[in-house]
């Protein structure tokens, strides 16, 4: 299972299918829960959090979906501090 949020498999999901083509955004899940979502830009992958939970990582750029979807989950996990 490429995409979904079923099991250990990957927690972000291609927001729009774009046949052929990378998708230019992602949504990002940690623990069932929508953290936020990534949009591709000409840096990167920009994040726009969903609740206030995510916010530490609101306008960071990411390499790709996955790396902004391992930094959602350390922030969950209290690996990273969240903003007040």
């Amino acid at each position: 299972m490429p995409f979904g949020t079923i099991g250990q498999e990957l927690r972000y999901l291609p927001a729009l299918r774009n046949t052929g083509t990378m998708p230019d955004s992602y949504i990002i899940e940690v623990d069932s829960q929508t953290a936020g979502i990534v949009v591709r830009s000409s840096g990167g992958y920009c994040f726009f959090a969903s609740s206030h939970r995510f916010n530490r990582l609101e306008g960071q750029l990411f390499r790709n979906a996955r790396e902004a979807e391992r930094a959602a989950r350390k922030l969950v996990n209290g690996d990273m501090k969240e903003a007040a």
